[in-house]
């Protein structure tokens, strides 16, 4: 059975940092991102990255201050988020796909999706 499972998410102040952690089981996937949807808002790309780790791409609202990797003994894909600010309150998803090519930004280019994560930035 093919399952992402998020972790990492929690309660933290203005300015402060979070990791995320998305593990994956029964199968690899090439490429992974995150995206994340606040309330009352759409789901948004936040990053992808892609086999090699060599290629990341960002969401404009969060360049410079997150950084996606993976760890592909690990089948886990990590999202470091510093400099937090409560725009970025949110409940934060992982995704993946089997085999991908390009920048992978659209929700309907990955084939799984892990429950999510609460993320929440106060002020």
């Amino acid at each position: 059975q093919v399952q992402l499972v998020e972790s990492g998410g929690g309660l933290v102040q203005a300015g402060g940092s979070l990791r995320l952690s998305c593990g994956a089981s029964g199968r690899t996937f090439s490429n992974y991102a995150w995206f994340r949807q606040a309330p009352g808002k759409e789901r948004e790309f936040v990053a992808a990255i892609s086999w090699s780790g060599s290629s990341t791409y960002y969401a404009d609202s969060v360049k410079g201050r997150f950084a996606i990797s993976r760890d592909n003994a690990k089948n886990t894909v990590y999202l470091q988020m510093n400099s937090l600010k409560p725009e970025d309150t949110a409940v934060y998803y992982c995704a993946a796909v089997k085999l991908g090519l390009g920048k992978l930004t659209l929700e309907y280019e990955y084939d799984y999706w892990g429950q999510g994560t609460q993320v929440t930035v106060s002020s």
